[in-house]
C-alpha cells in the first residue's frame, strides 16, 4: 500500500462553521497548558554566511478539509472523512503556528499542503491567514491541486497538464507564484520550487540557473524531499508501520526499501534526475526545507546541504531553523 492510498501569510476574519472537536475562537488543545505550549517544535542552525542573524518557522502539510454548508455532496462527504483523518484541529494548529511565529522569528516558510483538497472555503482560509504575507516563503503541494482526491469524475494524473486544470484558480488564492518564487533575506536567496509529483518542471529548472548567477547563498523549499538513504528508508518505515495500523515494524537493517511513488519519479524523470545531479555539486545550495512525509527527519544531502524534513503542522509541529 502506497502513501497515498494510505492517507486515500494573516487577513481579514471569514465566517467558518465550528471544527470538530476544537473551538475556531479560543485554545482547546491541551488548554490547561502553557501559553503556545501544545506546538511541537523542532530546533536546526544552518550556517549560511547571511549579513545579518535571522530565523524562520517552517511549517508543513497543514492539510485543511473546511467546506461550506453550500458546497457539493461529494465535498461534504470529503470534508467529514478527511477531517476525521486530520483530526479537526488543522485551522488551530495553523493559528497556533502563524501567532507563535509573530513574537519568535522573523518569518514563516510553509512547504505546502496547507489545504488537503481544493473548497471554496479552504481557499478563503487560504486568503485569510496567507493573504498579507504572513508566509515570506511557500511552495505548493500535492494536495494543493486536488479538487476532490479519489472522489472525483476525473482521474488524478500526476502531470502538469493536470495541475494547469485548476492553477488558476488555486493562483488566485495563494499570494505567491506556485511553480517558483524566490525571496532574499539578509542575503539569503530562499528558492520556493514545485516538486509537488517528485519530478521537477524544467521550467523551475531554468528559473533556479538564473537564480544561481546571483551568486548568494541558496535555501531551496519545496514539498517532496530529495529522497536520501536515510529519509526514503525512514519514510517507508513510518508508512508501513501506519498502513499496518501498529503492527510492529522494527528497524533490522540498513538496506534502502525499494523505490516506490515519487522516488521512482526522481530517479526516473531525465530532467530532476540531472537537476538532483548537479545540486549535490552546487556550493551555493546551503540547505533544503521540505515535508510530504509527516515525519521530522534530517539528513546529509550534498557537501554543502543539509536536508530538513518537517513533521504535519494538522500535529501542531513545526521547525525553528536558525541562521547565521
Amino acid at each position: 500500500m502506497n502513501r497515498r492510498g494510505f492517507i486515500g501569510g494573516l487577513g481579514g476574519l471569514i465566517a467558518t462553521a465550528a471544527l470538530p472537536g476544537c473551538r475556531t475562537d479560543e485554545p482547546s488543545v491541551f488548554s490547561q497548558r502553557g501559553n503556545f505550549e501544545r506546538l511541537a517544535l523542532g530546533y536546526a542552525h544552518i550556517k549560511v554566511g547571511a549579513t545579518a542573524p535571522f530565523s524562520l518557522l517552517h511549517i508543513s502539510d497543514t492539510h485543511l478539509t473546511s467546506v461550506y454548508d453550500d458546497e457539493s455532496d461529494v465535498k461534504q462527504k470529503l470534508a467529514k472523512i478527511r477531517t476525521q483523518t486530520f483530526g479537526g484541529c488543522q485551522e488551530e494548529a495553523l493559528r497556533d503556528s502563524l501567532a507563535w511565529a509573530k513574537s519568535n522569528v522573523d518569518f514563516v516558510v510553509h512547504t505546502g499542503d496547507l489545504i488537503d483538497f481544493q473548497s471554496r472555503e479552504n481557499l478563503d482560509l487560504v486568503k485569510k491567514y496567507f493573504g498579507t504575507g504572513a508566509a515570506k516563503v511557500a511552495s505548493a503541494g500535492n494536495h494543493e491541486f486536488s479538487p476532490e482526491m479519489w472522489m472525483s469524475a476525473v482521474k488524478e494524473e500526476h502531470t502538469e497538464a493536470y495541475k494547469d486544470r485548476t492553477r488558476k484558480d488555486l493562483q488566485a488564492a495563494f499570494p505567491y507564484d506556485l511553480q517558483f518564487n524566490a525571496t532574499v533575506v539578509n542575503g539569503v536567496n530562499f528558492i520556493a520550487m514545485d516538486d509537488v509529483y517528485g519530478y521537477v518542471p524544467p521550467a523551475c529548472v531554468e528559473k533556479f540557473h538564473a537564480e544561481v548567477k546571483k551568486g548568494l547563498p541558496i535555501v531551496l523549499c519545496m514539498h517532496v524531499p530529495f529522497y536520501t538513504d536515510g529519509i526514503w528508508r525512514a519514510n517507508t518505515k513510518f508508512w508501513t508501520s501506519s498502513a499496518q495500523h501498529g503492527k510492529p515494524n522494527f528497524f533490522r537493517t540498513a538496506a534502502v526499501p525499494d523505490a516506490r511513488g515519487d522516488y521512482v519519479a526522481q530517479q526516473q524523470d531525465p530532467v530532476t534526475r540531472e537537476f538532483i545531479a548537479y545540486l549535490k555539486s552546487e556550493k551555493l545550495l546551503k540547505g533544503i526545507l521540505a515535508g510530504h512525509l509527516h515525519i521530522t527527519i534530517q539528513d546529509r544531502f550534498s557537501p554543502t546541504a543539509m536536508q530538513y524534513v518537517v513533521g504535519g503542522n494538522f500535529l501542531f509541529h513545526g521547525q525553528e531553523v536558525l541562521f547565521t
